[in-house]
C-alpha cells in the first residue's frame, strides 16, 4: 500500500487530497489515475512523481512498501 498526495489541479481533479492505494510500479499507478476520467488522465500525464520525495521517472521501477508518492502538475508564477 502507498500513500498518494495530490496538489494543486491533481487534487482537484483527484477530488481529494491524499489516499492509500495498493500499486507495485509507477507506471501502475499513473494507469489506474489516468483510468479514472479525462480530467485526472490529463494531469497525470504531465505532473511529476515524487517517491519518498525523490523525482521518479521510470515507470517499471517497484514502489517500497509504504512509499508517499505525490503527484505534483506543473505549477504557474514565480
Amino acid at each position: 500500500m502507498v500513500t498518494v498526495r495530490y496538489f494543486a489541479a491533481a487534487r482537484a481533479a483527484a477530488g481529494v487530497s491524499e489516499e492509500t492505494l495498493e500499486v507495485g510500479t509507477l507506471g501502475a499507478l499513473r494507469k489506474e489515475l489516468a483510468a479514472r476520467g479525462d480530467r485526472l488522465a490529463q494531469v497525470v500525464q504531465v505532473a511529476s512523481f515524487l517517491v519518498d520525495g525523490q523525482t521518479c521517472h521510470e515507470a517499471d521501477a517497484p514502489l517500497p512498501a509504504a512509499a508517499t508518492i505525490d503527484v505534483l502538475p506543473p505549477f504557474a508564477g514565480g
